[in-house]
Formats: C-alpha cells, structure tokens, sequence
C-alpha cells in the first residue's frame, strides 16, 4: 500500500510540473490544501478516489492517476449497521406472507377476493399490471424492506396462477412475474443485499426465458453493470453490458445499456469513449417504441434519462462543475413523488457542487434531500451521501459544514429511518 502511495505520489507531481502549475495553482483547481497536495505527492498520506479524478481531470492525464488508486471507489454497496436480510429470490409463503403484503395484495382483487382466487382471463392481467405500476409508486417513497415481501409473494403468486391459466394469459402473467421479480432485485440492491439482489435478477431471467423474452435476459446484464459499478469496478460494468452490443435487441435496452458503458468509461477516466457511449444512448433511446407486452425497463421518472446521466458521469470523471450546471438543471424536471430519484440525483448534486468549492450551497442542498433519503433508506444513495460527508469534512471551520454534520451523521447512522 505504501508503494502505491509513493507511485501515486510521484506520478502526480510529475503530470503537475508538466502542466506548468503549483502546488498552490493545482490546490485552487481541485480544492484541497497545499498541505495535503504535499503530502500526497511526497508519499506520506493516501490519496483519495476522490482526489485522483480531481486531479486526472485538472492536469488532463485521461484515466492515468485514476489507474493508480485501486478499484476505482472500492466501495460496497452495504447500508451503515451491515447488510439487511431480504426475502430469498426462492421465497416460500411463511417467509413473506406478511399482513402487509396480504393487505395490498388484497386491496387491488376484484371482489376483494385473495389473488389466488382471481379469474384467469385479461381482467386478472390488467389487474396485474395495475398493481406492478404501484409497487413501482411505493418503491419510490418506502424504504426497500417494506416493499420487498410483498414483492416477492406477488412474483410467487402470480407464477401459481400461470400455471391454472389459458396459454395467452399465463404468457402475460409470467412475462410480468419477470418484471416483478427483476424490480424486486433492484428494491434488494436498494437494501443493501448485492447477492440476493443478483438472485432475484437471475430469477427474473430464468421467468423470462419461458415466455422466449430475450430482452429481460439482456437487461439483466445491464442490472449487473450497475452492480459492478456501485464496486467501483469499471472494467466489469464496461465488459458486462458490452455483450448487449451484437444482439437485435429494443432500441430501449439497447440505450440503456450504453448508458451503462458510459458509466464504466467514466470510472476509469476516459471522459471520450463515455461521451461517444452517451451519444449512441441518446441515439438509441430516441428511436425506442413503445412496449405494450409491459412495464417500461429501466427509469421511468427522468425527462431526459441521458442528460442526467451525462451529469453523474461528470462528476464520475472529476469534473464537478460541469457536474453540478447539468443536475441543477436536471433535477428540476423530477416529478416531487419520486422521493427516491430526487435523494438520488439530489445526493450528486450536492457532491457536485462541495466537489466544485462552493461549500455552503452544498450544506443547503444536502438539507432540503436528507428527509427523502431518510424515508428510502438507500443503500446506493449512501454512497453518495458517504462521499459528500467525507468531502465536506475537509472544511470544517465552516460554519455551514458544521450545522449540518450531526444531520448527515443521522443519515449515515445504523437504524436512522427507524427512529
């Protein structure tokens, strides 16, 4: 470690003095001390993820000193307090018959009779669908744990009834049992439970492959791109949606993928070939047609899904103001019920501009998005919220960092959204 210090160290002065800057010119550029530049240059204190893209961007070194930090953030995906138990991708009814589950479950059956007890005919479907779209409202504005068994007793039940239904209806219900169990991975990644969300992404897989969905089964690859990026391994998210690439595939899946690869280029600092990927997302998406065989993969809430994520890249390649001018705008266009994409993008955004130097605005966004964070409770959005505590730590004789600390400090806390 103290050899990849010194690496670090030394490659960082030599790209400074290329540059033609100081340690006091290239202090103002990525907002850290002249102190702890010095220290970071001769050896003697660790450089950050975070340091590393500040300065591969200032001193244009395109990806070499993100190189020398090791996998990238090297985080897990984990909520504070370790990871969270969640209903199995397998589940039984003991394990997620809930009353909550029953109760909502039972609110959406004609008659107010049990799902089991439904007809098998296209009211059963529409039904069905009509209760995926507000699982898909309810995950927006309630932490993952409250939403996972009710997923998960759905996705059992609904594979149940295909199985007493006609050929055309249990091909509907288990194309949507696919979409149920592939949302339900997503609420365990949220949860903090990366295996058991990539489970539930298998299983979804396994449900689509029966109905000959190919394009569930792609997705797939692009969930796990996301996995493998929120571990800060860049060369897995770029080389597992990359097998999305030769398939004849939607147009969405396609872009959404692409993306993805943006992602995986930002994290390792190759701001050209990321942006050349967000083009060909921009490109595919405006082509996508509708889906009517059901629910819309991917984001449904974001008016521009590759602007904003033009902006998380960004702020991925050290490049927070341009960041932060891109969230800003972004965020706007969120609809207020999405609680939990205005905590997501609101976190970047407030990362971007603490990243940017401007302190207070930071401590003023990060306000107005801990309650939403608070009530998802997200272990992704941790991440980021993680990053921003430790960037605004650097400036702790500002009275603005110091009002907001035990706040963020709840946030960050074991139990937080319990109290």
């Amino acid at each position: 470690m103290l050899e990849e210090t010194s690496v670090f160290g030394s490659e960082l002065r030599r790209a400074r003095i290329a540059a033609g800057l100081t340690l006091t010119e290239l202090s103002a550029l990525v907002h850290y001390s002249k102190g702890q530049l010095s220290k970071v240059e001769t050896g003697h204190k660790r450089p950050a993820p975070e340091l590393a893209r500040l300065c591969d961007a200032a001193l244009n070194t395109r990806g070499a000193l993100i190189s020398l930090v090791p996998t990238g953030r090297g985080t897990e995906v984990t909520p504070p307090g370790g990871p969270r138990e969640v209903p199995s991708a397998a589940p039984g009814r003991r394990q997620v018959l809930t009353a909550g589950a029953v109760s909502v479950l039972g609110a959406a059956a004609p008659g107010g009779r049990h799902p089991e007890d439904w007809p098998a005919d296209g009211t059963l479907l529409d039904a069905s669908r009509a209760l995926f779209d507000q699982f898909r409202r309810l995950g927006q504005t309630a932490p993952p744990a409250a939403v996972l068994p009710a997923l998960a007793e759905q996705t059992r039940t609904l594979r149940a009834l295909a199985a007493r239904c006609g050929p055309r209806t249990a091909h509907g219900l288990l194309t949507l049992c696919a979409r149920y169990a592939e949302f339900a991975g997503w609420m365990a990644q949220e949860a903090g439970a990366v295996e058991e969300a990539l489970r539930w992404t298998d299983h979804a897989v396994e449900l689509a492959a029966a109905t000959g969905d190919e394009s569930l089964a792609s997705y797939a690859l692009v969930r796990r791109g996301l996995v493998a990026y929120y571990r800060g391994d860049a060369a897995g998210t770029v080389a597992l949606v990359q097998g999305v690439r030769s398939r004849r595939l939607p147009h969405r899946v396609l872009g959404l993928a692409a993306q993805r690869e943006a992602q995986g280029h930002a994290l390792a600092g190759d701001q050209d070939t990321c942006m050349r990927e967000l083009d060909r997302a921009r490109a595919l998406l405006s082509r996508e047609a509708p889906d009517g065989a059901g629910p819309v993969l991917g984001t449904s809430h974001l008016t521009d899904p590759v602007a904003m994520t033009t902006g998380w890249c960004l702020l991925d390649l050290g490049r927070p103001r341009q960041a932060a001018k891109v969230l800003d705008r972004e965020i706007e266009l969120i609809p207020p019920t999405a609680m939990r994409t205005r905590a997501r993008y609101g976190a970047r955004q407030a990362l971007a501009h603490a990243l940017a130097g401007e302190i207070e605005h930071a401590c003023e966004l990060t306000r107005g998005m801990l309650s939403a964070a608070h009530t998802v409770d997200s272990a992704t959005i941790a991440l980021d919220l993680r990053r921003l505590s430790h960037t605004l730590g650097r400036h702790q004789r500002n009275y603005a960092v110091r009002e907001l600390a035990p706040l963020l400090a709840f946030a960050l806390s074991p139990g937080a959204t319990a109290r």
